[in-house]
């Protein structure tokens, strides 16, 4: 019975995560982290066709490891918006299934093929 118990709680879990993806809110955009450049600045190349020079905010310094590959939220700066931004979340390979099947992420997938 607890593999069972197990085998349901994992199904919640997923549930839960289709749930909780953030979507991108305003300004944001999608984007997938290219090259980490050192400190917490890494170069990203965005949903919109802009490749950015990301940092990781203070407050998520310490919790948010990312590697080249990963599927980020990016909101860019008000100054500079075109060049920089900032690294809000990071998304868990299930959820960026989820953002595959759903649609959000086609200019990716053409962007990564070349």
């Amino acid at each position: 019975m607890s593999k069972k118990k197990e085998e349901e709680a994992r199904q919640e879990a997923i549930q839960q995560e289709y749930r909780r993806t953030m979507l991108p809110r305003g300004k944001q955009t999608f984007g997938i982290l290219e090259q980490r450049l050192g400190g917490s600045r890494m170069r990203v190349r965005c949903l919109d066709g802009k490749s950015r020079v990301c940092r990781i905010p203070g407050r998520l310094k310490r919790s948010l490891w990312v590697r080249e590959g990963d599927v980020l939220l990016i909101e860019p700066w008000e100054l500079g918006g075109d060049e920089k931004g900032d690294v809000i979340f990071k998304y868990k390979p299930i959820q960026v299934d989820f953002l595959r099947r759903k649609g959000y992420l086609k200019g990716l997938e053409e962007a990564e093929e070349f």
